[in-house]
């Protein structure tokens, strides 16, 4: 009877991913350039306006890279997927995607997005070379929470890239960027 359930729980776990996958809002089909361009950039000033730190960083950072609205969803087995564009000096570089994949105890739906600050051109380089940067490899990411959003300077942020969540909407345990694989795309 347990075998069962967990194969029942398992079977509907991938009907969830499959359609958070395929459904038209989160679709891995990628929206136009000029929805992702706008949609970013409202992201990021959002972010500013909430937290001064990422503004006083964004300052100082080569480029940034703003996924605005990423939906992860699971029950065991769970994905997450979005689209973003990437900044410097107010010029839009270029368009990604946001994608990975999860399993253990884990459970519900959540929506947030996130912004990666590059501080050094070869950080930024990394994403340029690499075919699908998976967080985790190359540049160090540090995720700033609040609590060290309140104490950190710019001199000492030189190095590496930051990572500022926000928007968390919904219900799931834990935000982690571990595994989570970067892709350029060229959307219409």
């Amino acid at each position: 009877m347990l075998k069962g359930l967990a194969h029942s729980i398992l079977i509907a776990s991938l009907t969830l991913i499959a359609g958070l996958i395929v459904s038209p809002a989160t679709s891995l089909r990628a929206d136009t350039a000029k929805q992702i361009n706008r949609e970013s950039r409202a992201a990021l000033q959002q972010l500013y306006s909430t937290t001064p730190a990422a503004r006083q960083l964004g300052n100082s950072a080569n480029a940034i890279l703003v996924f605005p609205s990423i939906v992860k969803a699971g029950f065991l087995v769970g994905g997450q997927h979005g689209e973003g564009a990437l900044f410097s000096g107010g010029k839009t570089l270029g368009y990604y995607s946001t994608t990975a994949a999860s399993y253990g105890l884990q459970a519900g739906v959540q929506k947030f997005g996130y912004a990666l600050f590059f501080m050094n051109k070869s950080d930024l380089d990394y994403l340029y070379k690499s075919d699908g940067w998976e967080i985790g490899t190359g540049p160090s990411v540090v995720i700033v929470d609040q609590g060290m959003a309140r104490s950190f300077t710019t001199t000492t942020l030189r190095k590496g890239v930051y990572a500022f969540a926000f928007g968390q909407k919904g219900l799931m345990a834990g935000l982690g960027l571990q595994g989570t694989k970067i892709r350029k795309i060229r959307p219409d």
